[in-house]
């Protein structure tokens, strides 16, 4: 059916235009038309040419100008992605950084440049101490005075560095948390946005105030109105001590008899297990072998001296340094009484004909079981905290931190403090000797090894010469480092008070790098990866196991990095620690 008229407008009423009348009427106002044609991508003209953009259309104005499509607006689509469950911050948290702050602050390296300004007479470092100023001034580097020298400033670093305090104004009234703060801070630069520390504390930055935090949120008074505050550890010790109060520092007359503010204040941060992996690095059986051959003392009966070419001359520090060490060994720790304490507080030992039988009468033997175990959780923690499809369960790191914890404590007792301390400045004045330049000229080193600390390449030498074992110093020196840090966090933690597994969570997540970093080194020293089992067997016998297999894969080349055609028998014999005295 034909479609109806239209209906004839009112006379008062405009006509509306038709469409064809709206485009030709555009057609006629535009002299050179432009087609917009249905392409995202480019206008054409219509003669199917393209439109710019380009420099024609700007210096010819006669040119119709490129039209600019504003984008179509696309709709927001909302992102879905899986995220680790918020554990939140926990108290202990503050604790970690101050073990981490102080156990850096007394690396060698610090230390290593601290001496040299000492040796150097900077006199804003000798400022600090009346003594030490007075025996720089006398040092004239004959008989004993470059020894006792080197001795009384590796004593004055590590007091002034090692101790874990938070708030001392009650040993001392300049030692206040905001002091204490500032000095940690300058030593120890933490950016708390670095997303590497970030990670550590489920992104939560560091407060600028954290010492000051951790005295008011996590140390507890002794009793009502008692000061000091301490270490809620310390706290449940002193419980069980309520009838002796602590002495303070004046109080030197009549009734002395009490618990040592100093102890408990600023407890020790310093772990015997960085002793131990330094010297199964061989450490100090690199620095025996060293002063023995100083000594003219044949290094290996029969043959060629790997060290003959030693000839330090007495012009330079280094030379009165080893001869006091020498005339003082009578009075430094014996390898056989630190691996009685390593025995003691670790259940471990060092192996070698200096050492002998190391039967202790009181043995941690559990400790390589709770620790290794403890160690072991943690990797299969990290593999299900790495999985944001699982929420990973913190009790049984709550229950292997409790074991932990148990036995390393229980050796915290009769040589506990004293022989850590001492053995420690005796272990960094020995790092120190090697450290100097005249070791390089002697001993030379690996150049192009990216050592951590100047010492170790000195170190690695004398193993090569000696035939003892390749095993770098570097996996050695972490272990000590990473070890001392992880015990310090267990033994000095809340953790037999301690019920929810969120305290757990942030420990394991914490020390991640130190705990990955330490299992990493323990296979590449030993052998054995912690990762996939809980291996038991002292690592003495495992170091011992790894030359044994390394000389006998190689028996027609004798012993193994020495250069000197001695026997692989030799080699064999020379297996650990026999010349330490």
């Amino acid at each position: 059916m034909p479609p109806k008229d239209r209906k004839p407008v009112d006379g008062n009423q405009d006509p509306k235009p038709t469409s064809q009348e709206i485009e030709a009427a555009l057609e006629a106002s535009t002299p050179n038309p432009v087609h917009v044609v249905e392409d995202d991508t480019q206008l054409r003209r219509d003669r199917d040419e393209l439109i710019g953009p380009g420099l024609i259309e700007d210096l010819d104005p006669t040119l119709p100008r490129s039209v600019v499509r504003d984008p179509e607006p696309t709709p927001d689509i909302p992102s879905v992605r899986l995220a680790r469950p918020d554990d939140g911050p926990t108290a202990h948290q503050g604790l970690w950084t101050l073990i981490r702050n102080r156990t850096n602050a007394i690396s060698f390296n610090n230390y290593f440049r601290y001496v040299n300004e000492v040796f150097n007479v900077n006199r804003d470092v000798l400022n600090e101490t009346r003594e030490l100023r007075r025996q720089v001034g006398d040092l004239s580097f004959l008989g004993l005075d470059g020894f006792e020298v080197l001795r009384a400033a590796t004593a004055f670093f590590l007091q002034h560095e090692v101790g874990l305090i938070v708030d001392g104004t009650f040993l001392n009234p300049r030692l206040d948390s905001d002091y204490l703060q500032d000095r940690y801070d300058q030593q120890f630069l933490i950016d708390g946005d670095d997303p590497r520390e970030l990670s550590r504390r489920n992104q939560r930055s560091l407060s600028d105030s954290w010492l000051s935090d951790m005295r008011d949120d996590y140390l507890q008074q002794i009793a009502v109105g008692v000061e000091p505050k301490v270490l809620p550890y310390l706290k449940l010790i002193l419980d069980r001590l309520s009838d002796l109060p602590p002495k303070r520092p004046q109080d030197v007359v009549g009734d002395s008899y009490g618990v040592l503010a100093s102890k408990i204040v600023g407890p020790l941060g310093l772990e015997l297990i960085w002793n131990y992996w330094h010297e199964e690095g061989m450490l100090v059986q690199a620095h025996n072998a060293v002063t023995n051959r100083f000594q003219n003392q044949r290094t290996i009966p029969g043959g060629p001296d790997p060290l003959a070419r030693l000839e330090i001359d007495p012009l330079r520090r280094l030379n009165n340094i080893l001869w006091g060490w020498i005339q003082n060994r009578p009075f430094l720790l014996s390898v056989r009484r630190r691996a009685y304490e390593y025995d003691h507080q670790y259940g471990i030992t060092l192996l070698g004909t200096a050492v002998g039988d190391v039967d202790g009468a009181d043995t941690r033997s559990q400790f390589i079981s709770a620790f290794h175990h403890l160690l072991h959780l943690c990797t299969i923690f990290y593999q299900q905290d790495d999985d944001l499809t699982v929420h990973s369960d913190g009790f049984p790191l709550l229950n292997a931190l409790r074991e932990t914890q148990l036995v390393v404590t229980a050796g915290a007792h009769n040589q506990f403090g004293d022989l850590p301390w001492t053995a420690r400045i005796e272990m960094l004045m020995q790092m120190f000797m090697f450290a100097r330049p005249e070791m390089r000229e002697f001993l030379g080193g690996r150049i192009m090894v990216p050592y951590r600390e100047p010492w170790m390449d000195r170190v690695d030498t004398v193993k090569s010469a000696m035939g003892w074992t390749d095993v770098n110093v570097t996996h050695f020196r972490d272990l000590g480092t990473f070890g001392e840090q992880i015990l310090l966090s267990i033994r000095f933690g809340n953790w037999a008070a301690e019920i929810e597994p969120q305290a757990a969570v942030n420990w394991a997540r914490y020390w991640r790098p130190e705990i990955q970093g330490y299992v990493h080194a323990y296979r590449a020293a030993t052998g054995v990866d912690l990762r996939s089992t809980v291996d038991t067997t002292m690592p003495g016998i495992l170091l011992q196991r790894q030359l044994r297999e390394r000389i006998e894969s190689a028996p027609a080349r004798g012993a193994i990095g020495s250069g000197n055609g001695t026997p692989a028998v030799q080699a064999s014999a020379r297996n650990v620690h026999e010349l330490t005295t």
